[in-house]
């Protein structure tokens, strides 16, 4: 399998989900779980099902964090200098609105758009991987065309 590039933070940050999950959640639906038992019959028990339903959540995303856990290759940005690549934190303007963002390029289970968290995968993050300060980047997206100029790289 892949290696699953993470910077460190993003790691951590899922480390301690994982933590959570196993040391807080699951042993607090397991407890719902024994007290909706018991209350009685279990084939017209909507608080078990619910809380079978939620366990079931739990358990999928253990497995899935431990699986990247598992994969990640966990990646320091601060050791790179130069064009843009995984890690960097770009700072760009939006030649058609003049409007400035910043974004870190990370991996896909770090991503958060909102937070400045760009998924290496998305067409803005390829469009501009190995591009320099100064530099142009045209992009194709869902919403049309748009044109960004770089306006400074750093790799924190």
């Amino acid at each position: 399998m892949d290696k699953i590039p993470l910077t460190r933070a993003g790691y951590q940050k899922l480390e301690a989900e994982l933590k959570h999950l196993k040391s807080v959640e699951r042993p607090a639906i397991i407890a719902a779980i024994a007290e909706a038992r018991a209350h009685g019959d279990l084939s017209e028990n909507a608080e078990y099902h619910s809380a079978k339903e939620k366990q079931s959540f739990i358990e999928g995303r253990i497995k899935e964090l431990e699986g990247v856990i598992g994969l990640a290759d966990v990646i320091d940005p601060s050791q790179f200098t130069g064009p843009i690549k995984f890690g960097a934190t770009v700072e760009l303007v939006d030649e058609d609105t003049d409007e400035e963002r910043t974004y870190q390029i990370v991996g896909e289970y770090e991503a958060d758009i909102e937070n400045g968290r760009l998924n290496m995968k998305s067409p803005l993050a390829r469009a501009l991987i190995g591009k320099e300060e100064g530099d142009s980047v045209e992009v194709h997206t869902p919403g049309g065309d748009k044109g960004y100029e770089i306006l400074k790289i750093s790799y924190k």
